[in-house]
C-alpha cells in the first residue's frame, strides 16, 4: 500500500519547500496581528453600528469576508493578495471591536480577553505539533469540516432570532471543536506538501484562529463573566 507521506516529511522530518511555507505562513499571520489590532479599536470606537443593526451587519461582514477570501486565491502569487489578506483581517478586526467591548464591560474582562487569546495559542501550538510530528494526512477532514462550518452558520444566524443561550454556548463549543480541527487540517496540507502558497495557507490558519478566540471568548463571559 502507497503511504500518502512525501518521504521529506515522513517521521516529523520536513523537507525544504515544506519548511519555507509553513515558515512564510507563521510570518504572514504575525504581520496579520497588525491591521486586526488596528480594526478592532475602530471596531471598539464605532460598535454602535453593529449593536444597532446586528444581523445586517454580520450578513455584511461574512459576505465581505467571503468575496475577500476569494480575490485572495484568484491573486495568490501577487503582492496584491496580501494587500487584500491584510484588509480581510482588519474588517475582521472592526467586526471583533464590539465583542471586546461587551467583554470589557465585565469587571474580569481583560483577564478573560487574556484567557482566550492564551487559549488560542495553546490550541495552535498543540495542532501544529500533532501536524509536523505525526505521519498521518489530515486533509481527508476537508470535507466533513466545511459541513460542520456550514451548519454553524445556519445556526449562529438562526439564533439571532431564537435568543436560545444554551443554543448559544452550544454553537460556540462545537465552533472551538471545528475550527481547531481546521488548523490540525490546514498545517498537515502544508506539511504534507498540499498546500504550496503561504498566502492560502495564513487565509485558512488566520480564519481558524480568529473563530476558536471568538468563540473561546463567547464561552469565557458566558460561563465565568463577573458582572457584579
Amino acid at each position: 500500500m502507497q503511504s500518502n507521506i512525501p518521504a521529506s516529511s515522513a517521521g516529523g522530518v520536513l523537507g525544504a519547500q515544506q519548511l519555507k511555507v509553513l515558515k512564510n505562513t507563521y510570518l504572514m499571520l504575525a504581520l496579520t496581528m497588525v491591521p486586526t489590532i488596528i480594526g478592532a479599536f475602530v471596531g471598539m470606537a464605532s460598535s454602535g453600528i453593529v449593536f444597532k443593526h446586528p444581523i445586517m451587519s454580520s450578513l455584511v461582514m461574512l459576505g465581505a469576508v467571503i468575496g475577500l477570501q476569494y480575490a485572495i486565491a484568484a491573486n495568490r502569487n501577487s503582492g496584491l493578495g496580501a494587500a487584500l489578506l491584510l484588509g480581510m483581517t482588519f474588517i475582521l478586526g472592526w467586526w471583533l471591536g464590539p465583542i471586546l467591548n461587551v467583554a470589557l464591560s465585565l469587571r474580569n474582562g481583560p483577564e478573560l480577553i487574556g484567557l482566550a487569546a492564551a487559549g488560542t495559542g495553546g490550541i495552535m501550538v498543540v495542532m501544529s505539533v500533532i501536524a509536523t510530528t505525526s505521519k498521518r494526512d489530515f486533509s481527508f477532514m476537508g470535507k466533513f469540516l466545511f459541513v460542520g462550518m456550514m451548519v454553524l452558520i445556519i445556526a449562529m444566524f438562526a439564533n439571532m432570532f431564537l435568543q436560545i443561550p444554551a443554543l448559544a454556548l452550544t454553537i460556540s463549543a462545537l465552533a472551538v471543536a471545528v475550527f481547531s480541527m481546521f488548523l490540525l487540517h490546514d498545517v498537515s496540507r502544508i506539511v504534507n506538501g498540499g498546500e504550496t502558497n503561504y498566502l492560502m495557507a495564513a487565509t485558512g490558519v488566520y480564519m481558524s484562529l480568529f473563530n476558536i478566540f471568538v468563540s473561546l471568548l463567547h464561552l469565557l463571559m458566558a460561563l465565568a463573566g463577573n458582572r457584579d
